[in-house]
């Protein structure tokens, strides 16, 4: 078993620098999100975060963003950030005083290749080398997985320290039947899972665009199929099949949606399906099923994942909004264990992770290592290490994509069939 390694108590004091790559909502949020990356920085780091620069070629956004800031108990954190309209600007000011910590977290179709204009972190780390430190965003591209695999491979060879925002893994609950499963040595026989989304307040119209953002399966159940990897371990990709509810089949018309979608502008070939449903096996041989469906009105999402193994179910549902996990075992066969953490953010554990393993530098750097140990998180019932790597965090980008090619495999040919 590998030692494990105290944060020293020097690190845990020192300025800490961070580069934004990115000045949208995921990074800096807005009136309707819960995900704002800088709030959770400035929680955790308090004083020591120094930010150093925005990249963003939006003048009025990042404007807008500083002015915010300023207004804020976090002012000091901001007061020498800088706005840069691209990478290369950003690496000449701060090339002799290089960032702990680098934000990737532009539009998906910016990175995640080795092709022009679409390589990103290849650029990243052309620039800055293997001392910053990178979290990068999911999903890791739109291009199609093969083009995104030799980025996965320059990551892994970079020495730098990696971690991908797959934050449902950073939950307690997660964490919980994780433990569940590793303290009986558990061998998982199936992972079910249902992601019922809320479609009627969904006014970005490039999600109703497959060409735009790649359809619910790539980049809204990316979550969901992360985590059935997560419990299941690693997918036989040629066992996956789908089928999919498509718009122009009679229980797929959507009778809410927000007044500002307009599907009829989208290409018919590109709108999205409405249901999707998925069955494979995993390389140990256990089953696995998801189920997306774009069928509910208001804000509130219904979801759920069920783990089996021999005489053990793990049930979690509300993973968004109140997430709860349901533990049945031989000695409780007549009631559920039941396990709620209020107010837990898993925002915030993957970043107090990552920043321990930055503050960690005896540890290896790439991505991540169970020798990096946080006893400040592992004692409040959170994750002490980085729990998503970019190699990770590709395979499921490619088992999303698989689900996606297969279903509208099947689509055309029930369509050609009917012809």
């Amino acid at each position: 078993m590998a030692s494990s390694v105290s944060v020293s108590s020097k690190n845990q004091f020192r300025p800490f620098s961070v580069l934004f790559i990115g000045a949208g909502n995921i990074t800096f949020g807005n009136d309707n999100v819960r995900w704002n990356h800088s709030l959770r920085l400035e929680r955790h780091l308090g004083t020591r975060l120094q930010v150093v620069g925005i990249v963003d070629p939006s003048i009025p956004r990042v404007q807008h963003v500083l002015t915010q800031k300023a207004s804020s108990a976090a002012a000091p954190c901001y007061a020498k950030a800088k706005h840069f309209s691209d990478l290369l600007s950003a690496h000449e000011y701060l090339k002799d005083d290089l960032p702990d910590l680098i934000i990737v977290a532009t539009p998906p179709h910016l990175r995640g290749t080795l092709l022009p204009d679409r390589d990103l972190e290849k650029r990243v780390i052309t620039l800055f080398g293997s001392s910053p430190a990178l979290f990068c965003e999911k999903p890791v591209s739109t291009a199609y997985p093969h083009f995104s695999s030799g980025v996965a491979t320059m990551l892994e060879e970079s020495g730098n320290t990696i971690s991908v925002g797959y934050m449902m893994r950073y939950l307690k609950v997660i964490q919980k039947a994780m433990q569940v499963i590793r303290n009986n040595n558990l061998i998982i026989m199936s992972v079910v899972a249902r992601y019922s989304t809320a479609y009627s307040k969904m006014r970005k119209f490039d999600w109703w665009d497959k060409s735009k953002q790649c359809g619910p399966i790539v980049e809204q159940a990316t979550h969901f199929c992360d985590l059935c990897r997560y419990f299941g371990g690693d997918i036989d990709l040629d066992s996956v099949q789908a089928i999919a509810l498509e718009h122009y089949e009679r229980p797929g018309h959507l009778s809410h949606q927000d007044p500002a979608i307009d599907e009829s502008k989208v290409p018919e070939a590109e709108r999205i399906p409405r249901a999707t449903t998925a069955v494979w096996k995993y390389a140990s041989g256990a089953l696995g099923s998801l189920t997306h469906i774009i069928a509910l009105h208001g804000i509130s999402y219904s979801n759920e994942i069920v783990v089996t193994a021999d005489g053990y179910q793990l049930r979690l549902v509300d993973l968004y909004t109140k997430p709860t996990l349901f533990v049945r075992t031989p000695a409780s066969d007549q009631r559920e264990d039941v396990y709620t953490y209020p107010g837990d953010d898993p925002f915030y554990s993957e970043f107090a992770s990552l920043i321990c393993a930055i503050d960690s530098r005896e540890s290896p750097l790439n991505t991540f290592s169970p020798s990096v140990s946080c006893s400040h998180l592992r004692d409040a019932g959170g994750p002490s290490q980085i729990l998503s790597s970019y190699r990770d965090a590709f395979k499921t980008y490619e088992f999303t994509w698989r689900i996606r090619d297969k279903s509208e495999e099947s689509s055309r040919k029930l369509r050609e069939s009917r012809l």
